[in-house]
């Protein structure tokens, strides 16, 4: 394997020294908690559309992908493919509504439509999931520089947490928001770029590719029969309209984005921007994956490399000097720029929805104070997990994120609906719905075979009693438990009396009454 090379590592220090000059730039302005989190009407449509893609594509999209299609076929990406099916016929609606009734926090509105717990139950499980996925990469980020250049991943691991800690102290989201439109770039550049060398290396070109993927079904999004117990096509679709409403609608990262854009409209436009970007880019990082089987179906692998190898393997034996920095830079980047836009987040939920409600009264300044300390202490537990990570293994990274999002929605998606489309819901049905779910999950999830470990064993075995559909159905029927058990529920208690611009309803109607006068 070649090694890094002089050029390669100054393109690399370059890329980080951007990162810390952009987290310093915007310092001087991060003097109120409004500027620290939303710097509202700075960023033209463009760069939050492109804020919004970078916040949803990580080291994740840079390596799980292409590992999944080494492997298998195009499957987890019909998940992405249902993004724009759903968000076109919702995003109208969600972003002007959020403008309208909250200040920061997207639980905020689960608070205002059902009370207290359901916003703590929603924020939680968004501090739980968000933990989760930044410990996954700051861990793939580790593994893959690691085997690139061989650097000790703890090493890897530690530099990249203090760079992304720094700037998000420094810059606010300001950095945030622009190392975003920075590191966009360089990650669409660096997928072409792979994706061309690989195309222009294999014997026979595209036609060949897809010949030989097809032939070692390394091609479609099947199986396609109707199982709910397997990794199906029907599984996917249902599980990526869910996921499709929780990112867009309940997740404070992209919500966030919303509500620093000028106006309703620029936030709109940003966020088909955002959603028009991202198929595309998940589908190349998919389609190097299968690529790379082709490739080295045609040419010797070292033996034992595992999935997760291949790619950065492919970088360092195949890419020329300078190239291969430039990847590598990329890759870096890529994960400094989504856990910047993560750690912010998670301080805004933290000072928004935990914070202010315990201790209110407080000047704007202590709040700010607070805020960056829930960013030093939000990384510190974000590189604990990934350092978990690497002592664990990386077996099935990419379907250990799927599941985690899948688990731990945990209804949230179900509350919003209900919180949207039914006047009749109420705050004690939905309570009722909420802590139904949580039993539910928890049986489903104690008897049922656990995805990404060796030697899989049940946690509890009740026999004929376990839960035996897949696991990402898991958090499907999470959301339909709340809905389904909440609006029952609601039945019982009296029908609530709701502020304007809560319901779908409410805001079409006064939407059409701005339009009449």
């Amino acid at each position: 394997m070649n090694h890094l090379q002089f050029i390669d590592y100054s393109i690399i220090v370059v890329v980080l020294g951007i990162t810390l000059w952009l987290g310093f730039r915007f310092a001087k302005k991060q003097d109120t908690t409004e500027n620290f989190f939303l710097s509202k009407g700075n960023f033209p449509a463009w760069a939050l559309g492109l804020s919004l893609l970078s916040t949803l594509i990580s080291s994740v999209t840079f390596l799980g992908y292409p590992a999944q299609g080494y492997t298998s076929n195009w499957i987890l990406l019909v998940q992405g493919l249902m993004v724009p099916v759903v968000l076109l016929g919702t995003i109208w609606f969600i972003v002007p509504l959020f403008r309208k009734v909250i200040g920061l926090s997207t639980y905020e509105y689960f608070e205002k439509r059902f009370g207290s717990f359901a916003r703590y139950y929603s924020s939680s499980s968004f501090i739980i999931r968000q933990f989760a996925g930044m410990g996954t990469v700051l861990f793939l980020i580790a593994v893959a520089v690691n085997e690139m250049t061989g650097i000790n991943p703890y090493l890897i691991l530690a530099v990249v947490g203090a760079v992304l800690v720094l700037v998000n102290l420094k810059g606010g989201m300001q950095a945030v928001i622009w190392l975003d439109v920075f590191q966009g770039f360089m990650l669409f550049a660096s997928g072409i770029i792979c994706l061309g060398v690989l195309l222009f290396s294999i014997k026979g070109g595209v036609p060949e590719t897809i010949r030989v993927a097809t032939e070692n079904n390394r091609t479609g999004f099947g199986p396609y029969n109707f199982d709910l117990t397997q990794l199906t096509l029907i599984v996917m679709v249902i599980n990526g309209a869910f996921y499709a409403i929780q990112k867009y609608g309940t997740d404070q990262t992209v919500v966030q984005r919303y509500l620093t854009a000028r106006t309703d409209k620029a936030a709109i436009k940003a966020s088909l921007l955002g959603i028009s970007l991202t198929v595309p880019i998940w589908t190349i990082f998919m389609f190097i994956g299968t690529a790379l089987f082709v490739f080295y179906t045609q040419n010797q692998l070292p033996t034992g490399t595992n999935a997760a190898a291949v790619f950065p393997h492919f970088i360092m034996t195949q890419l020329p000097t300078g190239v291969i920095g430039f990847i590598v830079a990329a890759l870096i980047s890529a994960a400094i720029c989504s856990l910047s836009a993560d750690l912010n987040s998670l301080a805004a939920v933290g000072i928004q929805d935990y914070y202010r409600k315990f201790y209110p009264g407080k000047t704007d300044a202590v709040y700010l104070r607070t805020s960056k300390l829930f960013v030093v202490i939000s990384g510190l537990i974000a590189i604990g997990i990934g350092a978990l990570y690497l002592l664990s293994g990386n077996e099935g990274v990419l379907g250990i994120i799927f599941t985690i999002y899948a688990i731990f929605s945990g209804g949230i998606v179900g509350i919003f609906l209900l919180g949207l489309f039914s006047a009749r819901a109420n705050r004690q049905g939905v309570n009722i719905g909420i802590i139904t779910c949580i039993l539910f999950t928890a049986w489903a999830f104690l008897t049922s075979t656990p995805i990404g470990v060796k030697n899989p064993k049940l946690l509890l075995d009740l026999g004929n009693f376990n839960f035996t559909q897949h696991k990402l159905m898991l958090g499907v029927y999470s959301h339909l438990v709340v809905i389904i058990v909440g609006y029952i529920a609601s039945l019982f208690f009296p029908k609530p009396t709701l502020a304007p611009n809560l319901l779908y309803s409410s805001w079409k109607q006064n939407r059409h009454n701005e339009k009449a006068v």
